[in-house]
């Protein structure tokens, strides 16, 4: 229950839809018990055998409240005096329509006032936890499936949400509806009523005996949801892949296999949630018959000592046949909560995931750049494989760094250390002399501009992907840092230009073209400091001339990190740092690197030789 709790906590402030949705569900179970309870008097009306009554037929005293068949005995018989059996009956009729209307009026405002409860809990989960992915640092996302974050978001929020609202109004209205049945009940025939209550308990234990391991069969369904999101996700971003390598049934099997896992799972719990209503439902038929039994014999015996007659007695089953409809959705309502509560448990494990790395207490925010940045013995792992091993290195402002190296040397992680999107394990990076530990991330990151291998453009305009950093930019601005990307001819040349959607990561361009899309985004944000990881190797000749270009121009009069992949890309860097295996094994210039006739010397004549 205390995950229920912790999740209904999410409707907050909950005193505004429940202060009016209990005094309406008050009256709409009031309303709708007056139904049930005013077919005696309309039965007494049809039926009463006395073919004339006079005032004297009428108690001078009323009867209290409590005895509510003394109660329309007396208001009928007094209505049969003064207006007749038919005019008693057209009374009746019409407090039952009347009844009737109010009962539903009520219910419908009731319902209206959940569906709003529903749909601010939907709103606040979802906000809750994509306002926490969000903040989580890059690791996270390393080691966790996109597919399971999805699933979370989207299916597991949509089922806590139901089965918590509607479990809401379920535990209220429902047992204060069941209240008011059994109360009438014990007022008509106490006697029967006992009687008739013996078999529920027995009802509530078969039940919960069925439902008994829901939770956990719900934990695998979502699980196994997350699995085939994840599936998706790979299989429609890899498609090409997928093509290329004929592997398409091999996909087709996974996602099968997952999909039957999940089905399988999905009937288990449907047959042990159906299996409860049929069984409540048989239980309360049973019921039924035994009211039925005793107290058709109690009437039919004459027995003097019971109070009951015939026109309460048929209203005692109309209203005992009702008591069936909330205890039954009280039993449903708790298969139901079984499957919130799991995925609740999931929900809740997201949004109470901690980020890695977070602002320390009293941390600095920096405006600009003015000196350098330095690496000093900064060591990092994953686990236990260490990456970076011992790093001393200076950036200095203005100057451009080049990292180079075999792959897998530690080169884009010490490029991720630096605007702390990890954390090292070892040693400290110093920005103008302050620990950046010691700096507002925001404000740090302010500072630098990112230009990376794979371009990342968003489902929107060129124009909105171009001012991503900057929401506020003006159209002249835009169009200025897309010329210095080399990007603005071939954006008035798409079919609106600068308005021009450019599909689902950019997919509607080319390779070069999202590149100098990304580099025109960087160029209106101006950082003072650049980091361009790998920004031409995965293009044409073509496309690299004019991106290299672009990036030329977006180096100048700033600190730049590089990381190349192409050699001859950063021969004119001020300073060249050879990484191998985690260790900086050379520095200096093109030049100096090519004297020394080390692990540089070896990279450039390959390159050299396979071109």
């Amino acid at each position: 229950m205390k995950t229920y709790f912790r999740l209904l906590s999410f409707a907050s402030p909950i005193g505004r839809f429940a202060l009016p949705f209990i005094p309406l569900t008050l009256l709409a179970v009031v309303f709708n018990t007056l139904n049930l309870a005013l077919l005696a008097p309309m039965l007494e009306a049809l039926f009463s055998t006395n073919k004339c009554l006079t005032e004297n037929a009428i108690p001078t005293v009323v009867p209290p409240i409590w005895d509510i068949m003394g109660t329309f005995n007396y208001y009928v018989n007094y209505s049969i005096v003064h207006y007749s059996k038919f005019g008693t009956l057209k009374l009746v009729c019409g407090a039952i329509v009347v009844s009737v209307l109010l009962a539903n009026i009520f219910k419908y405002l009731s319902q209206r006032i959940i569906e709003n409860l529903r749909i601010h809990t939907l709103l606040n989960i979802r906000k809750t936890i994509f306002s926490n992915v969000m903040d989580l640092h890059i690791g996270f996302f390393n080691s966790e499936r996109k597919g399971d974050i999805m699933a979370k978001i989207a299916s597991d929020v949509q089922v806590v949400q139901f089965s918590v609202t509607n479990t809401l109004q379920i535990v209220f209205r429902e047992p204060l509806q069941l209240i008011a049945y059994v109360v009438t009940l014990f007022l008509i025939s106490a006697e029967l009523t006992f009687y008739s209550l013996l078999v529920v308990p027995i009802t509530a234990l078969i039940i919960a005996k069925i439902v008994s391991n829901l939770k956990q069969q719900a934990t695998a369904s979502q699980e196994s949801f997350s699995n085939m999101i994840s599936i998706l996700d790979e299989a429609l971003s890899g498609i090409k892949i997928i093509k290329a390598f004929n592997a398409t049934d091999l996909i087709k099997d996974k996602f099968d296999n997952e999909n039957l896992k999940f089905s399988k799972l999905g009937r288990s719990m449907s047959a042990r949630q159906q299996l409860a209503s049929p069984i409540s439902e048989f239980m309360g038929v049973a019921m039924v018959a035994c009211v039925v039994l005793y107290g058709g014999y109690l009437i039919l015996s004459g027995d003097t000592s019971s109070s009951l007659k015939p026109a309460s007695f048929i209203m005692y089953i109309a209203m005992f046949s009702q008591v069936l409809r909330p205890a039954k959705a009280i039993t449903d309502s708790f298969s139901g909560i079984h499957s919130g509560i799991a995925a609740g448990e999931r929900v809740l494990a997201l949004i109470d995931e901690k980020p890695g790395i977070v602002n320390k207490a009293g941390a600095r925010e920096v405006n600009s750049f003015k000196e350098k940045i330095i690496l000093d013995d900064v060591c990092f792992n994953y686990g236990n494989k260490e990456i970076l091993k011992h790093i001393n290195l200076v950036i200095p402002r203005g100057k451009t760094v080049a990292l180079v190296g075999p792959s897998g040397g530690g080169k884009s992680t010490l490029m991720d250390l630096i605007p702390r999107f990890m954390e090292p394990n070892g040693g400290r990076i110093l920005f103008d002399g302050i620990d950046i530990q010691d700096i507002k991330m925001e404000s740090l990151r302010t500072q630098m501009g990112f230009v990376n291998q794979e371009s990342i453009l968003f489902n929107d305009t060129i124009f909105n992907n171009i001012a991503f950093g900057k929401p506020d930019a003006k159209r002249e601005e835009v169009e200025a840092a897309a010329r210095i990307a080399n990007a603005h001819e071939f954006i008035l040349k798409t079919s609106k230009g600068y308005d021009t959607f450019v599909g689902d990561r950019g997919i509607r361009l080319s390779g070069g073209q999202k590149q100098r899309i990304s580099i025109a985004r960087a160029v209106l944000a101006n950082p003072p400091i650049m980091l361009l990881d790998e920004a031409t190797s995965a293009l044409d000749t073509e496309s690299e001339k004019l991106v290299q270009d672009a990036l030329n121009k977006l180096m100048e009069n700033r600190t730049s990190l590089v990381i190349a992949h192409r050699l001859s890309t950063i021969q004119n860097a001020d300073i060249i740092v050879v990484i191998d295996a985690g260790r900086i094994v050379e520095k200096g210039s093109h030049r100096e690197l090519i004297t020394n006739d080390g692990l540089y010397k070896r990279l450039i004549d390959m390159q050299a030789f396979g071109e």
